[in-house]
């Protein structure tokens, strides 16, 4: 890879070690600020809506406006959101934060940052080694996810061992969170103009949402992965920390240690995904992965023991992200390159406003002990939905490298 690449998997594996910090303890701090459960999925749901409206400006002009550019922007918002969150109580302070910074309460990737940064590799790369390198560069983020969540457990837990207060200790996390908008800032700054596009490919077509050719397949792609994403706003990362904390009585460093384990597992079916989409095509790698993985997520509030559970979700982290590289490279494939930031924008925004709504049905769902477990029956049955949608869409419509 070149020196650009480098900087952009070490700006990715910095990033993915915030979010998985911070995954880990957002809903617990926010309950522990004195927030109700409405409140908290109100939050939640503002989080995913001001990322996806501030993200979508930013992505759409990327490949215009610089790239490098944006992605030092998404860096300010992070470390703003980081220090509000940090010092304040007030809830609406919180959901005005919330709002307009770029927050990841789910350990997955929020901000402009995916798009910007897989438009950025791929400018580098040829069709061929694409897939492959997307799954290396999901790895570093799972594995930076994973380190992230088992270190945020032992800190809080540590902490609180020590005779900080639960608010403190989680409090002192959220610090972490915004220091790590600063280094992504530092990092942005040493790229260099070679992931620009350059001058003689950028079109003169006028566009909408930086799109032209491509603007139906994005819009048609965009569609169904707002419904994943929809479906998976029902057992995001810090609400499923939140559900093994009442069913079980999981403490902070229990949970980072299922997450750590949880996240290793899905970085590594990243790169079997590569392997298995160059022999059956990248559409049926993302259909024929998930499929199973979402018939587990179901089985996961059915176990009666906290081992049975864990044993359960992690079985479903080792094939459920195998779609996403794969999804990835799908997207930036059937694009032209001035478009590649803007598809990968706009169907990550899609997702985003999918991903907005449901945390504010899932919160008080959690907090029903009778309907505790329906979020993951609910997330698990429209994502099953969704992988027969998209395998009868975009069966027949294949990328590049599987037309030679």
């Amino acid at each position: 890879m070149t020196g650009d690449a480098r900087l952009l998997f070490a700006t990715r594996i910095l990033r993915m070690f915030g979010y998985g910090l911070l995954s880990v303890v957002l809903v617990l701090y926010l309950v522990a600020l004195g927030l109700d459960g409405v409140t908290v999925g109100l939050i939640l749901t503002l989080t995913l809506l001001g990322d996806a409206a501030i993200s979508l400006w930013l992505t759409t002009h990327a490949d215009r406006l610089g790239r490098r550019r944006i992605l030092i922007a998404g860096a300010a918002l992070m470390l703003l959101a980081g220090i509000v969150f940090a010092v304040a109580r007030d809830p609406w302070i919180l959901l005005v934060a919330a709002t307009i910074g770029v927050i990841s309460p789910s350990g997955n990737e929020v901000g402009p940052f995916l798009a910007v940064e897989q438009a950025s590799l791929s400018q580098t790369l040829a069709d061929r080694d694409r897939t492959r390198v997307f799954g290396w560069y999901n790895l570093a983020g799972s594995l930076a996810t994973a380190s992230g969540a088992l270190v945020a457990g032992f800190i809080a837990q540590a902490l609180q061992a020590s005779g900080s207060s639960t608010i403190d200790s989680y409090r002192w996390i959220v610090v972490g969170y915004a220091v790590v908008g600063i280094g992504l800032a530092a990092l942005f700054r040493l790229v260099s103009e070679a992931v620009e596009v350059p001058v003689a490919e950028r079109t003169s077509v006028a566009t909408r949402l930086g799109l032209h050719r491509s603007r139906g397949i994005v819009l048609r792609l965009a569609a169904l992965f707002s419904l994943d994403a929809f479906a998976g706003g029902f057992v995001m990362q810090s609400l499923i920390a939140y559900w093994f904390h009442q069913r079980f009585g999981a403490d902070p460093a229990t949970l980072g240690a299922i997450f750590f384990g949880a996240n290793i597992l899905a970085g590594f079916s990243a790169l079997a995904a590569a392997r298995l989409a160059a022999r059956i095509g990248l559409i049926n790698t993302m259909v024929f992965t998930h499929l199973p993985s979402n018939v587990l997520l179901i089985l996961v509030p059915l176990m009666p023991t906290l081992p049975l559970a864990v044993g359960v979700l992690l079985a479903r982290f080792a094939i459920s992200q195998m779609d996403v590289p794969t999804r990835q490279s799908y997207t930036i494939a059937v694009v032209d390159r001035d478009e590649r930031s803007a598809a990968a924008g706009v169907t990550g925004i899609a997702r985003s406003l999918g991903a907005a709504v449901s945390p504010s049905l899932a919160t008080p769902l959690l907090q029903s002990v009778p309907l505790a477990g329906l979020p993951f029956v609910i997330g698990g049955g429209l994502k099953i939905v969704y992988d027969l949608l998209i395998l009868r869409a975009f069966s027949e419509v294949r990328p590049p490298e599987e037309l030679r």
